[in-house]
C-alpha cells in the first residue's frame, strides 16, 4: 500500500478526500494545523501537527516514508482581505510555502505531487472556455501566489525527477461550501422573490465528490505526470438555472424575476462591479484534457452535487 501526505487535511476538501483515500486503501498521513479537528479524519490517519504551510515550515518528519504528496493547504481566496499587502500574504503560503514543500518532497524521493491550484491562474472569465494552454493571466493576489506556487513546483519537480500534477477547479461546491454559494443558497431559501431572473452568463463549476475524484485519478494514472488539467462538472449553467436548481432542490418555487440593465449600471456605478461580475459574468473552463487522456468521467452532475448540497444546508439549518 502506498502512503500519501495530504496537506489541509482537515479543510473542505481535505476531509472527503481523506475518506475516499481510506476506502481505496490508502495509508493517510494529514498534516494538520495545530487547531486542526483531527476528530473528522478516517480512523487509522497517521497526524502530523505543523503550524503553517509557509517558506519556513520543516517537512521532514512529515514526509518520512511517504510516497505522494497531495498539497490541498493554501491561504484561500477571501473576498474582503485585511492583510496590509494582500499580494505578500497570498505568496508566503501559497508560492513560497509550496515551493518549500515541493523542495522537501523532492529530496524524501517522493513520486507524485498533486498540487491543487485555481482556475483563477487562467483569468477571470472571458468570451470562451479556458484550456489547459492558454497562457496564464491571473489579475488578482491568489491567482498570482497559486501561478507562482505552480512554477515553483514545476521546477523542483524537474530537478529530481518527481511527477508533479496541478489542477485547476473554477468553483469548488458541495456540503461545507462557504462564500457566494452559500449566500445563494440561503437566498433561495428564503422565499422570497430574487432579481436573478433571465441571466444568460456561463459559469463552469465542480462538485466537490467530483473533484476529489479527480484527484484520485490524478494520483494513480501514468499519463497525468507533469500535466495540468482544468477540471469541471461538465456543461456550464447560468445564476439563474444555478439558483433555479438551488431552489427545487430546497422545496422552495422559484420566483426569479430579471433585473433590469439600469440597475445593473447604477450597481457598477456605487461600487459594486466585481459584485456584479461574480453574479452576471461568465467563467468556463474546458475539461476535456482530463475525460480523454485520464479517462475522467465525473461520477455526479450539477443537479446532483447541487442536490446534495441543499440537503447539507437543510441539516445544518436545521440544527
Amino acid at each position: 500500500m502506498r502512503r500519501v501526505l495530504v496537506t489541509g487535511a482537515t479543510g473542505f476538501i481535505g476531509r472527503p478526500l481523506c475518506g475516499k483515500l481510506a476506502a481505496a486503501g490508502w495509508l493517510i498521513r494529514a498534516a494538520v494545523r495545530y487547531s486542526s479537528d483531527e476528530n473528522t479524519l478516517p480512523a487509522g490517519t497517521e497526524v502530523v501537527r505543523i503550524p503553517g504551510a509557509g517558506p519556513d515550515t520543516d517537512w521532514r518528519e512529515a514526509l518520512q516514508g511517504v510516497d505522494d504528496v497531495v498539497h490541498l493547504a493554501a491561504r484561500v481566496h477571501v473576498m474582503r482581505d485585511k492583510a496590509a499587502d494582500p499580494l505578500a500574504a497570498y505568496r508566503e503560503v501559497n508560492a513560497a510555502g509550496t515551493a518549500r514543500l515541493a523542495a522537501a518532497a523532492g529530496a524524501a524521493g517522493v513520486r507524485r505531487f498533486v498540487f491543487m491550484s485555481t482556475v483563477k491562474v487562467n483569468g477571470e472569465g472571458g468570451g470562451r472556455p479556458y484550456r489547459e494552454m492558454d497562457p496564464p493571466a491571473p489579475s488578482d493576489p491568489y491567482g498570482i501566489s497559486k501561478a507562482e506556487g505552480e512554477a515553483a513546483l514545476f521546477s523542483a519537480a524537474k530537478a529530481v525527477g518527481m511527477e508533479a500534477v496541478v489542477l485547476r477547479p473554477p468553483l469548488v461546491y458541495g456540503p461545507g461550501v462557504k462564500a457566494n454559494f452559500l449566500r445563494l443558497l440561503g437566498l433561495a431559501a428564503s422565499g422570497l422573490p430574487l432579481p436573478l431572473g433571465g441571466i444568460r452568463n456561463e459559469r463552469s463549476l465542480v462538485y466537490l465528490e467530483n473533484l476529489v475524484d479527480a484527484v484520485l485519478l490524478c494520483l494513480v494514472k501514468p499519463e497525468a505526470a507533469g500535466k495540468v488539467y482544468l477540471v469541471s462538472d461538465g456543461p456550464p449553467v447560468s445564476t439563474t438555472e444555478l439558483v433555479r436548481m438551488m431552489a427545487t432542490s430546497l422545496g422552495r418555487r422559484p420566483r426569479l424575476i430579471p433585473l433590469p440593465d439600469f440597475a445593473r449600471r447604477l450597481a457598477r456605478a456605487a461600487g459594486l462591479g466585481d459584485a456584479m461580475e461574480r453574479v452576471f459574468g461568465s467563467l468556463t473552463v474546458d475539461s476535456s484534457a482530463i475525460r480523454s487522456e485520464l479517462g475522467w468521467v465525473p461520477p455526479f452532475t450539477t443537479e446532483q452535487g447541487v442536490a446534495d448540497t441543499a440537503a447539507w444546508y437543510l441539516g445544518r439549518r436545521g440544527k
